[in-house]
């Protein structure tokens, strides 16, 4: 095989991040030499029309490539990164428990991601959230049960692929299980093999039936599997998937950037790592995440050179770069023939406000009828959605009533994670006992919320609808 080929080759298991609202040369190039695909994160998007057209530039440069975003709805979204998403996440649609109402959020998904020129979407995350204080998964599990997590993943993967948006099953083998992040340290699940079994593999064998096109790995160990590496670097659970759940698709790196992966075996050396693990598609993360990191194109090109040379020096045989970059072009096929399907029906008016007001719990006594005061306590930042939407605050004081001050409204998301918060929030309750509190992240029954509480399940702008909507009076 020639340089160019190889180089080429190499390209077409490469999916990086950039930085900007359009592409830059570099980029524009690497897509010419046969560049698989890109990713967009929040930095990428200015609006819907900016996107389509980022889309169709980078399209004009080469028609099959493909275009990837985390757009899970709720509170991880790239396309709304300032307003927040107009349509819930998991946590809502498992505490809804309708796989119609699912598989229709999920088409509205994939509706919005065509319209922008995106045909893979890193989604859904089917991580079974059974720790309450778990610092990255939360709201963006469908729930704490196998079955009702399978469920609804699978139920979302048909409402989005029916839509012509390639799915995507996340964390493989699971992260709901950890008490770290993968964004800043290497998470462990110390978890007997049997109770991973029953726990976390059912879920994906339920996606893989469902035909889900891609799973993304996670960057946690599971030593009961594999006493030594992480997901993303392990033959063993990528052979598994592969075996046992039968799944034949791309499998796709979590972001190589992470720390996880960085400050342990290095970018690029997990780059080459996960190739030889069995990974077809590497995801080199968002360059904007820490300052000057730069707009992504030392991040390439030292992978790329880096399975350059393992592929020449023998580390990385030739035939599995080859059988990745040929399952990646597949998935390209794939999308290339689902742009030109028809796309599925706009949603009426109101859609996700309505999925997340039959979401909501309520207890006690929450209706208002005047102006309160709103203390927002919530503190934890999960990395993968960014920075806490405003927009819970923003409609509650929107929608509030005219007229002085009278009542409280507070705002928490997971206050199990920290004593800290616990401690302020049983402070206020104790001086305002009547305070409506309002719930966004993840619930534990363990934590004293006081006697008025309104549980969204979530934190996107559907969510703050419809709480105003309970709290004030409103749409149903």
């Amino acid at each position: 095989m020639s340089e160019l080929s190889l180089r080429r080759l190499v390209a077409g298991v490469l999916l990086p991040g950039f930085v900007g609202e359009r592409p830059p040369g570099w980029l524009l190039s690497a897509v010419e030499d046969g560049l698989a695909g890109v990713v967009y994160f929040g930095a990428n998007v200015a609006s819907p029309a900016q996107v389509a057209e980022l889309s169709a530039r980078l399209r004009g440069a080469r028609a099959d490539l493909l275009i990837a975003v985390d757009e899970e709805g709720g509170d991880v979204t790239r396309l709304h990164v300032d307003t927040g998403s107009d349509l819930p996440g998991n946590a809502a649609l498992g505490a809804v428990d309708d796989e119609a109402v699912t598989s229709a959020v999920a088409a509205s998904l994939g509706r919005e991601l065509r319209l922008a020129g995106v045909d893979v979407n890193l989604a859904p995350c089917v991580d079974v959230n059974c720790d309450p204080a778990n610092p990255v998964i939360g709201v963006r599990s469908f729930g704490a049960a196998p079955e009702l997590v399978g469920r609804h993943g699978a139920a979302f993967v048909r409402g989005l692929q029916d839509a012509g948006v390639a799915a995507c099953a996340k964390h493989y083998p699971g992260h709901g299980n950890t008490r770290f992040d993968s964004h800043l340290a290497q998470p462990v699940v110390d978890a007997p093999a049997a109770t991973l079994r029953a726990r976390e593999l059912p879920p994906f064998a339920a996606l893989v039936r469902a035909g889900v096109r891609c799973v993304l790995t996670a960057h946690v160990r599971f030593p009961a599997l594999d006493g030594a590496l992480p997901a993303t670097l392990s033959p063993t659970l990528i052979g598994l998937l592969r075996t046992e759940l039968g799944f034949d698709g791309v499998v796709l790196t979590d972001a190589l950037d992470m720390h996880a992966i960085t400050r342990t075996v290095g970018l690029a050396d997990g780059a080459v790592a996960a190739l030889a693990a069995g990974a077809d598609l590497l995801c080199l993360g968002n360059p904007s995440n820490e300052p000057g990191r730069g707009d992504g194109e030392v991040e390439l090109g030292v992978v790329w050179d880096a399975v350059l040379d393992a592929v020449r020096d023998g580390r990385l045989p030739l035939d599995r770069l080859t059988e990745a970059a040929s399952r990646v072009r597949a998935l390209a096929s794939w999308t290339s023939a689902a742009r030109r399907t028809p796309l599925p029906p706009a949603p009426p008016p109101g859609f996700g406000r309505d999925v997340a007001r039959r979401a909501i719990e309520v207890t006690g006594s929450v209706r208002l009828t005047s102006r309160p005061e709103i203390l927002d306590l919530r503190q934890h930042v999960n990395r993968a959605a960014g920075r806490n939407s405003a927009a819970l605050g923003g409609e509650l004081a929107r929608r509030a009533p005219a007229g002085p001050d009278a009542g409280t409204v507070v705002l928490v998301d997971e206050p199990q994670r920290d004593e800290g918060l616990r401690s302020e929030l049983r402070a206020i309750l104790a001086g305002r006992p009547d305070a409506v509190v309002v719930a966004t992240g993840w619930p534990d029954p363990s934590v004293d919320l006081g006697r008025n509480v309104v549980r969204t399940f979530g934190n996107a702008l559907a969510n703050a609808e419809a709480a105003a909507d309970v709290i004030f009076g409103g749409a149903r």
